[in-house]
C-alpha cells in the first residue's frame, strides 16, 4: 500500500512540475535558514569538546547593580567571587577567571594582536582543551605565579612561525610568559574557553583586582551532579544579600546569579527583566519558538494554497474514488504521502545547502577559529523542523480533500 501511495505521489508531483519546484524552493528555503540558526546555536550554547560537563556548569557573566536612580551592569569583580562564591553547597569545582582582553606582541618590526585570558588552576579541571604540546599550569604555578603561558596553534603560528612552541618565550602585555602548552584553537562563540593565550591570573600587573566587587571577572562553577545546581544559584543569591556596595547611595541590590549561559545570554537580550532573571531563558526560548512557528507559517501558507489547488484539479479523479467506495481515510493517507515525499525531498535539499552555507560561514572567518558543522543535534532539530513543516502545510489540505462531495467533485466542483 505504501509503495502504491509513493508511486502515485512521485507522478502526481511530476504532473505538475512548476508547482513541485515553487513547493521544494519554499520547503528547502525555510529548512536552510532554520537549520543554519540551530547550527549557530548548537555551536554556541551546545555541549563542546572544552566543555563537556556543560549540563552541571554554572556561570556568572554579568553583574546589575540596581538602585532608585541608578543602574549598572558589568562583569562581576574578584572579591565578589573570592569572598561569596567559595565553599558554596554542592559544589565541586569553582573556577575565577578575567574576560579576555587584546594584547599585543612586538616581532620583527610587526604587530601581532592576541586575545589574552587570566585564569585560576581550577580552570583547567573544569575544562577540557586538546593539548597538542605541554600541559596547562597548576596550583603551584599560580601560587607562586610563574610566568607560564598556554597558546593556541593559531598564536603559535602567528609568533613562532608554526613550529613547537613549548619552553619558548613569547612578550604580551609589555611581560614575558613560557610556553608550556599549545592547545587547539577555540571558537570565540564559546566565550568561556575561548582566547589565544592563558596565564595564571596571580602575573597581573597589579592586585587592585583583588578588592572590587564588579568587573572584567567571571566565576564558573561545576556542580556535583545537576541536583546540586539549584543549591548553587540559591546560596549564592542570599549571600549577595550581604554584599557590601560600592556607593549604597546610588545601589542597594546586587544581581549575579550563577546560571546556564544561555540563560545569561537572554537576560542580556532588549527587553529582558535583568532584576529579576529567573525566568529569561524561558521567556527567549518562547520568543525564539514564536519567531521560528513565524517563519516556517508563511511558506507554510502558501504550500497550504499550492497543495489546494492540487487537490482541486484532481476533484474528478477523487470523486470517481469516492464514488467506488473508496474511505476517506484511504484519500488523506495517500495525500499526506505526497506532502510528506514533498517535505522530505525539501528537506533533503535543505540540509545540503546548509552544508555549503555553513562552510561558507566557517571559511569566512567571521567568526574567530569558529567552525559550523550539522552533528546529530542540529539534525534532530532539523528533522523536528521538516515534520512540523509538513504536518501544518498538509493536514489542513488533507482535511479539504476527505470534505469533498463525490458528485460535485465528479462535476469538477470544489464543495
Amino acid at each position: 500500500m505504501v509503495r502504491h501511495y509513493l508511486v502515485l505521489a512521485v507522478k502526481v508531483l511530476l504532473r505538475r512540475k512548476f508547482f513541485t519546484f515553487i513547493s521544494l524552493f519554499g520547503i528547502s528555503f525555510t529548512l536552510l535558514v532554520l537549520t543554519v540558526v540551530a547550527a549557530f546555536f548548537d555551536h554556541a550554547f551546545g555541549p563542546g569538546q572544552e566543555e563537556p560537563r556543560q549540563a552541571r556548569t554554572l556561570y556568572v557573566e554579568r553583574t546589575l547593580m540596581y538602585g532608585p536612580h541608578s543602574t549598572s551592569g558589568s562583569s562581576g569583580g574578584f572579591r565578589l567571587f573570592d569572598r561569596y562564591a567559595r565553599d558554596l553547597p554542592g559544589l565541586e569545582r569553582l573556577s575565577l577567571h578575567e574576560n579576555t582582553h587584546t594584547v599585543h606582541t612586538y616581532l620583527d618590526g610587526r604587530k601581532i594582536s592576541s586575545a589574552l585570558k587570566r585564569t585560576d588552576d581550577e580552570y583547567w579541571r573544569i575544562l577540557e582543551f586538546r593539548f597538542v604540546e605541554g600541559t596547562s599550569f597548576g596550583t603551584a604555578d599560580v601560587a607562586e605565579a610563574r610566568f607560564v603561558a598556554v597558546i593556541n596553534m593559531a598564536t603559535r603560528d602567528r609568533i613562532f612561525g608554526g613550529r613547537p612552541a613549548l619552553g619558548q618565550t613569547l612578550e604580551a602585555d609589555g611581560q614575558r610568559f613560557r610556553v608550556i602548552g599549545v592547545v587547539e584553537n577555540v571558537s570565540s562563540l564559546r566565550t568561556v574557553p575561548y582566547a589565544d593565550i592563558w596565564v595564571p591570573y596571580t602575573t597581573a600587573k597589579t592586585d587592585a583586582f583583588k578588592r572590587e566587587i564588579t568587573g572584567g571577572w567571571n566565576a564558573m562553577a561545576l556542580a556535583k551532579d545537576k541536583a546540586s545546581m539549584a543549591a548553587i544559584h540559591e546560596e549564592f543569591n542570599s549571600r549577595l544579600l550581604r554584599v557590601e556596595l560600592p556607593d549604597p547611595k546610588d545601589y542597594q541590590a546586587l544581581v549575579a546569579p550563577f546560571e546556564t549561559r544561555l540563560a545569561s545570554f537572554a537576560r542580556d537580550m532588549p527587553l529582558a527583566d535583568r532584576k529579576d532573571p529567573e525566568s529569561q531563558v524561558w521567556r527567549f526560548v518562547g520568543l525564539l519558538t514564536l519567531l521560528g512557528l513565524l517563519f516556517v507559517l508563511v511558506p507554510a501558507v502558501n504550500l497550504v494554497n499550492i497543495n489546494i489547488s492540487r487537490i482541486m484539479e484532481r476533484a474528478s479523479e477523487i470523486g470517481v474514488r469516492k464514488a467506488f467506495g473508496a474511505p476517506a481515510r484511504t484519500l488523506v493517507g495517500q495525500f499526506l504521502v505526497e506532502n510528506i515525499l514533498l517535505t522530505v525531498i525539501g528537506g533533503a535539499v535543505g540540509f545540503v545547502l546548509s552544508i555549503f552555507v555553513l562552510q561558507a560561514i566557517t571559511d569566512s572567518g567571521l567568526f574567530t577559529y569558529a567552525r559550523f558543522t550539522i552533528n546529530l543535534r542540529v539534525f534532530g532539530w532539523g528533522m523536528a523542523f521538516a515534520v512540523l513543516f509538513g504536518l501544518i502545510s498538509g493536514v489542513y489540505p488533507a482535511w479539504r480533500m476527505s470534505r469533498l462531495n463525490p458528485v460535485q467533485a465528479l462535476k469538477g466542483g470544489s464543495r
